[in-house]
């Protein structure tokens, strides 16, 4: 697709985006025999028009770009069926052996493991203040809380403090919440300093599941903290369609709906 106006060609970028639910720069630039720059000046275009929202490498349409994130408490009653059960299932696909040691990340999905956690567990590493009290309230399982900056919105601690402490540590599971998934952007979270978090939590892991509803299915938020190969398994719940699901599994992620 050659010798276009670029009033055409921002035009096909706009319906492209909106097909696929995301353009990268380098297949732009093949398809339409332009350079980079060009299409990186198309798509700061069309971004300041408000009809796609920039990401790295690409964009994706303006609608679908989250950038607000709800408060923990309006979260927490946000499908609580589907939340419990895939606490539960995660739960039980943990590694039954003594001497366990879970990561568990701030979120209302991984909180409600708290209280489904085996004894047998021998450490709970985690960054959420209501988990983190939650668990010490039991009184049989040890706690490590990641300390440094809270966020007030999460009840989950970030910055350099945390990030220090992270990158000493060494678990066999991780619990990871994701305000949204898909096969464009992966996992995502609406700030970079939970992101930041996140990524280093499954490096640390030797193994990280994503514990999300179905609910965030196809939608993408502004940072990406994995990629879908950067996780072992994501635990949904039976909400999610034959056709996601299909497609999810077609991009090489292991799926279980709870």
């Amino acid at each position: 697709m050659v010798n276009m106006y670029a009033e055409e060609r921002q035009h096909a970028i706009v319906t492209r985006a909106r097909d696929l639910g995301r353009v990268s720069v380098a297949e732009l630039a093949g398809r339409f025999a332009v350079t980079p720059e060009t299409i990186r000046r198309d798509l700061d275009t069309l971004a300041e028009r408000g009809l796609l929202s920039r990401v790295h490498g690409g964009a994706v349409p303006a609608d679908k770009l989250r950038l607000a994130e709800a408060p923990v408490d309006t979260r927490d009653i946000s499908h609580p069926e589907e939340k419990l059960a895939i606490a539960r299932r995660a739960v039980d696909l943990l590694p039954h052996r003594e001497g366990l040691t879970l990561l568990l990340d701030g979120g209302t999905t991984t909180a409600r493991a708290c209280a489904l956690l085996p004894s047998w567990i021998s450490m709970v590493v985690t960054n959420s203040v209501p988990s983190a009290a939650a668990l010490s309230a039991r009184g049989d399982v040890d706690v490590l809380f990641i300390g440094g900056q809270v966020r007030g919105i999460t009840q989950a601690t970030v910055g350099a403090d945390a990030l220090s402490v992270l990158q000493r540590l060494r678990v066999d599971v991780a619990f990871l919440g994701s305000n949204g998934f898909s096969t464009a952007h992966g996992f995502s979270t609406p700030d970079p300093a939970e992101a930041a978090i996140k990524t280093a939590m499954i490096a640390c892991a030797r193994e990280a599941y994503v514990l999300a509803d179905s609910s965030k299915h196809g939608v993408d938020h502004l940072v990406q903290f994995a990629g879908l190969g950067d996780v072992e398994l994501l635990i949904t719940d039976r909400g999610l369609s034959a056709s996601a699901l299909s497609e999810l599994t077609d991009a090489d992620l292991r799926v279980d709906r709870a």
